[in-house]
């Protein structure tokens, strides 16, 4: 049987292009291999000229610009759109939740007790946009203020570097303290982690940063490391090569766009304080964040601060804006989600690693506060990839 031709356009230069290939290499070795081409590059690099006489049998693409998409639907050759630039350019879509990316950013800095926040993006870049809109939901919702600095994506601007740095520093300076900042991805972070470092401002004290997709390298070469979410490239890559593999079959995609939910936050240096005003409710929240799945109780937190129980409540819900118990609770069940995640545990055994003596009342918690079973959340979520990729 002669092989597919396929041809993969998705950028080399960025860790989240790399984990794509690394997906759709799965699809293939488990399935029917193909013939593929490699079209290495950076990510806002045209496609090649030839493409539009390339007589292959599909293509999966992150660099679909609209006069493109116009042509590949004319042409009618199979192809499965991953360019988050643009939004929707009718061609069968999948790609990252981006709401769901900066609601994640969101909360994680709400749980380390900010009360100003910004966004830091890209103009001109769909995913940037709506990576914003989730990040400013959840901060707007909890009733703290909003700030947002956008520049172009382009390294044939006027500016130098040291211009585009000079910009964001003033942005910098006239912002409340402390606040924490979610940058678009992890090189807006680096971005922002210079600029403070260009003003002798405490990260994370008076500014926390956290970026977007775990590029390791670029994390770690930052200063200090940067926090970051985790989308779920390599599950995208997966399945666009199973939405291609099905249209090259000659059937009609069941979803035309297909968003796929981030996987977590690694934290790192450049997130990892308590940004509350309060020493004592800080140090309770620490122990908190601690101990909570040592079964801990309220009782447990109050030996460790000296203040009455009511006290405690009262100060809680004013800086946090939620009781002790609830925080408690909270944490217990992020490590649930960890948990189901990353590992193929019974729930009896992540009942016990969370703090909870009874598998069931983990369960009823876990549908009262999230709305699905412990079981239909690790279907939806589950990273390792013996799950993930079936």
């Amino acid at each position: 049987m002669e092989r597919h031709r396929v041809m993969l356009i998705v950028e080399t230069s960025l860790v989240y292009g790399r984990e794509v290939l690394r997906g759709i290499n799965r699809y293939v070795v488990a399935n029917e291999p193909w013939s593929i081409y490699v079209d290495l590059r950076e990510l806002v690099v045209r496609p090649p000229a030839w493409l539009e006489k390339w007589e292959g049998d599909g293509i999966i693409t992150r660099s679909t610009t609209p006069s493109l998409a116009e042509k590949l639907r004319a042409l009618k050759i199979p192809t499965v759109d991953l360019t988050d630039i643009y939004g929707n350019q009718g061609l069968p879509q999948i790609g990252t939740n981006h709401e769901a990316v900066g609601k994640m950013g969101a909360q994680h800095l709400l749980e380390r007790g900010f009360r100003h926040f910004a966004f830091c993006g890209f103009t001109g870049h769909n995913w940037s946009t709506r990576r914003q809109e989730g990040f400013k939901a959840v901060v707007t919702k909890a009733g703290f203020d909003f700030h947002q600095y956008h520049s172009p994506w382009d390294t044939t601007t006027a500016l130098t570097w040291d211009e585009q740095q000079s910009q964001i520093v003033r942005w910098l300076e006239s912002l409340p303290r402390p606040i924490g900042i979610m940058a678009c991805n992890d090189m807006r972070g680096q971005h922002v982690l210079d600029a403070c470092r260009r003003i002798s401002v405490a990260v994370p004290e008076e500014i926390a940063v956290i970026g977007v997709d775990n590029d390791e390298l670029v994390c770690d070469l930052c200063d200090p490391p940067l926090s970051s979410i985790m989308p779920n490239p390599q599950r995208i890559g997966y399945e666009a090569a199973a939405m291609l593999d099905a249209l090259m079959r000659g059937e009609e995609p069941k979803q035309m766009s297909k968003l796929i939910e981030p996987i977590g936050v690694v934290t790192r240096q450049s997130t990892d304080v308590l940004a509350i005003d309060d020493p004592l409710v800080a140090s309770a929240v620490k122990y908190i964040r601690q101990h909570a799945c040592d079964g801990i109780s309220v009782e447990d937190v109050l030996k460790q601060v000296p203040v009455s129980r009511s006290i405690l409540e009262r100060r809680f819900r004013k800086y946090i804006g939620r009781s002790p118990q609830s925080e408690i609770r909270a944490v217990q069940l992020k490590r649930v989600r960890q948990l189901l995640r990353e590992t193929d545990l019974p729930l009896e055994r992540i009942a016990t690693l969370a703090g909870y003596d009874h598998p069931e009342y983990m369960s009823v918690v876990f549908k009262r506060e999230l709305g699905q079973t412990p079981g239909q959340y690790r279907t939806q979520n589950v990273k390792g990839a013996s799950r993930r990729f079936r």
